[in-house]
């Protein structure tokens, strides 16, 4: 298909059927059996005949116009099939939660590396703010975090979803609880993310949602840390589910329909290399 666009277009532009077999390597004859074909085809005419000159008739114009467009995006295929077939090479900066980097992503670079074994990356982690700023600032490509840009020029994809609960102490009155409401702990003192982490604005969200004002006693950078002081009977807090975040003196008790959303996020106006755009494509893919 892709040799009889380029046959088509040469005839048309050199309107001339010895002339174009010189650009396409083909002999006068093929091409004079090639247009007859065509033209039986498609019922009409594409060419007046002036002697060995052929001359687009308004047919032809319309059929030169389809098949430039054609031989364009067969052109753009083959050139992406081919991107696609070929390994990424090249570094990916990736910033991303500390939670994040137990699992989550160290899985993502696993499966990504099997596929494309020269592919290098530098990665950043740090509060969700400062993630975000990374990207925008452009010392990241990507970044994974939660919750959700509130810029407008960072993209997003959700990627997964954590449901939250309800950190206690072993022993704790809510400890053997199935479920439970934020406003039921109203009275509890809290052990939270400091502000700029994503987690705090979830709280702060939950806690506005609740239409509680929480007492706070302590405000860490580490989710490991808050999950360390509630098992010590300092206070309670609330965490996503997750085994970076578990420890043998608490409980988690899910907080009744909340979770939050994980996404991969990278600044709208600034182009990808290739090998950070191969690696959101192949992320987005594995969702």
């Amino acid at each position: 298909m892709h040799h009889e666009l380029d046959w088509f277009i040469a005839i048309a532009e050199a309107e001339n059927l010895t002339a174009a077999g010189e650009q396409v390597h083909v002999s006068q004859p093929t091409l004079s059996r090639f247009v007859g074909r065509l033209e039986h085809d498609l019922g009409v005419d594409l060419f007046e005949r002036h002697g060995r000159r052929l001359v687009l008739n308004r047919f032809g114009r319309v059929y030169l116009e389809r098949a430039r467009r054609a031989r364009a995006q067969l052109d753009a295929a083959r050139r992406e099939v081919d991107e696609m077939r070929r390994p990424a090479q090249g570094m990916v900066r990736l910033a991303f939660l500390h939670s994040f980097g137990v699992t989550l992503v160290p899985d993502l670079i696993r499966r990504f590396r099997d596929q494309n074994p020269q592919a290098r990356f530098t990665l950043t982690q740090d509060a969700a703010a400062t993630v975000v700023d990374h990207v925008a600032d452009g010392d990241a490509d990507l970044a994974i975090v939660s919750p959700r840009p509130m810029r407008t020029d960072m993209a997003w994809f959700a990627i997964a979803e954590q449901e939250l609960a309800l950190v206690v102490p072993r022993g704790h009155r809510f400890a053997d609880r199935t479920t439970i409401g934020l406003a039921e702990a109203a009275d509890e003192e809290f052990i939270v993310m400091e502000r700029g982490f994503g987690m705090r604005r979830i709280f702060d969200e939950l806690c506005a949602a609740a239409d509680i004002a929480p007492a706070i006693t302590f405000s860490s950078a580490e989710l490991s840390t808050i999950t360390g002081l509630v098992g010590a009977g300092l206070g309670v807090g609330v965490v996503p589910v997750d085994d970076a975040v578990r420890a043998r003196d608490v409980a988690l008790v899910p907080l009744t329909g909340e979770s939050r959303e994980i996404g991969l996020t990278w600044f709208r106006p600034q182009p990808l290399s290739e090998a950070a755009e191969r690696f959101r494509d192949f992320v987005v893919a594995s969702r």
